[in-house]
């Protein structure tokens, strides 16, 4: 049923939009009670406003932390108006009803990302009574409306003009979902803050008590397999340029493996500053390629791998245009992903109607990634930072008695960066800012290394004179061998094997030039 709303209580930290709210209130002859800054600004707005102060009789005390505590607003949000010993209850006590709540919290979550926030600094921004009359009102849905989101204002302020100054039954039911999700999420910023910190030292990386919250975006069909149900959910703040920020512009429903190999594909392609384009298949880049224009880029990225790249993912980091859309379009794929395409584009491609178009806001991976990834186990959880790492070129290290040339120096480079998004253990060749070859997700780097030179020939291509990336080091020079004889003659990885002597030696006696990393991409 409707309720009609009479009396609201304003209080809140982020002012945004509550004047027009507040006004539309008080057209509808609704009372307003507020606090602090809130009061000031209705009245300051010519609108009639009663502190809380005054209404209960109490004033404010303790720097503000009381406020709010008091019987006449907790009795007025949580008496049950279906219950007559409720309603007697508050009308002995003289406790008026209050039908609507607009309550945002105190910043913690802001105050504590500041530089040098202190613990005390912190503490002073934990809300205790906001938190206490949303869960009040939340609770007490059926006869309150609770908002915590000033975005829900204009819809609120649409359903409050067609409805007479009523909110429907649904709509509070709604609010007060969101409302308690915000509570959570408040309260685990708070519990993860303080458990990595003791009196003294410095805080630890990750909490001891780990509490994440996520929005579910979509349910799925299944899952990886028909037999698995699945759904996917969004991070409450995602980082720019991620791929839950994606707009679907055509296509079928996502499912769950192509949100899995198209973040693979849109991690891999963002990393990369030039024109470039990745193809991917089951979690693994299949091809991938710099190139002058998209279409170029596609064209080199596509002949790395043709069969692999059937019904695959396909990811660039420029605009699509059409003469690239056109090329795309005669072949199968699942998805398409770019920070935009052209209208000519669009157009074209859709007489793919079963291909998914996403377009996902471009930022580079270095600059906006997850804060945390995580992999679950069985009854528990791993988490660990993203794996952001850029190569400084002034890190590589010259091993061998060959050094690289400049060409074959932006080969590895770039082959380094192809390498750290293949399956370990990750075996790459590439010529002129194209892969030729990828071996992936193998128990053996050696047999990695095997795979890799036999998709090369698959397609028709020569190692001659390529260059070659490991994503961790040779625990023996036979990886290395395979490397040399299928025609490479340069070689990116880490180092840091107890038989590196042993691979230098061999690298030098195969005419190899050879660079270290110092640094590892294990991709599990």
């Amino acid at each position: 049923m409707n309720r009609k709303i009479t009396r609201a209580l304003l209080s809140v930290s982020d002012k945004t939009g509550l004047l027009d709210f507040a006004k539309t209130l008080s057209a509808h002859g609704v009372e307003l009670l507020s606090t602090g800054g809130t009061a000031k600004l209705i009245r300051d707005a010519g609108l009639a406003v009663i502190d809380v102060g005054d209404y209960t009789g109490f004033p404010e005390m303790l720097d503000g932390r009381v406020k709010t505590l008091h019987p006449k607003v907790h009795g007025g949000i949580l008496a049950n108006r279906l219950l007559p010993e409720h309603m007697s209850a508050v009308n002995t006590a003289q406790i008026p009803l209050i039908d609507l709540v607009v309550v945002n919290l105190y910043p913690f979550r802001e105050t504590v990302a500041k530089p040098g926030c202190s613990l005390e600094d912190a503490i002073e921004n934990i809300d205790i009574g906001g938190p206490t009359m949303v869960r009040a009102a939340a609770k007490n849905w059926e006869g309150v409306a609770i908002v915590v989101d000033s975005g829900d204002y204009d819809c609120l302020t649409q359903e409050l003009n067609e409805h007479a100054g009523a909110l429907s039954r649904k709509t509070r039911f709604a609010l007060a979902k969101k409302a308690f999700t915000h509570t959570a999420a408040y309260d685990a910023a708070i519990g993860n803050y303080l458990t990595c910190r003791e009196l003294e030292g410095e805080p630890r990386a990750y909490p001891d008590v780990l509490t994440l919250q996520w929005t579910k975006a979509q349910d799925m069909r299944y899952g990886e397999n028909p037999h698995q149900s699945a759904a996917f959910y969004r991070d409450e703040t995602p980082a720019s340029g991620t791929l839950s920020r994606y707009q679907q512009l055509q296509g079928k429903e996502l499912s769950y493996n192509n949100v899995a190999d198209a973040d693979a594909a849109w991690e891999c392609v963002r990393s990369f500053a030039d024109t470039c384009c990745v193809i991917v298949k089951h979690a693994n880049p299949c091809g991938v390629a710099l190139g002058e224009s998209t279409l170029s880029a596609y064209n080199r990225a596509f002949a790395t791998d043709p069969t692999s790249a059937f019904g695959g993912i396909i990811s660039f980091n420029r605009t699509v245009d059409a003469t690239t859309a056109e090329a795309v379009s005669k072949q199968f794929l699942e998805v398409l992903i770019a920070p935009d395409y052209t209208p000519e584009a669009l157009e074209l491609l859709t007489k793919k109607t079963n291909v998914r178009v996403l377009k996902v806001p471009m930022k580079a991976l270095h600059e906006s990634a997850n804060v945390l990834e995580l992999k679950r186990v069985g009854g528990g959880v791993l988490v660990q930072s993203a794996d952001t790492h850029q190569l400084d070129s002034s890190a590589l290290k010259t091993v061998t008695a060959k050094a690289p040339t400049a060409q074959q120096l932006q080969d590895m480079q770039f082959v380094w960066q192809v390498a750290k998004f293949v399956k370990s253990n990750a075996i790459v060749f590439a010529k002129d800012g194209r892969t030729l070859g990828i071996g992936a997700g193998q128990m053996s780097r050696l047999d990695s290394a095997r795979i890799a030179k036999i998709k090369a020939e698959h397609a028709g291509l020569t190692l001659q004179d390529s260059v070659a990336a490991s994503d961790a080091f040779f625990p023996f020079r036979d990886g290395l061998d395979v490397l040399a004889d299928a025609g490479a003659i340069a070689v990116i990885q880490p180092g840091g094997s107890m038989r590196d002597d042993e691979v230098i030696a061999a690298a030098n006696e195969r005419g190899v030039a050879m660079v270290t990393t110092g640094v590892r991409h294990f991709r599990h």
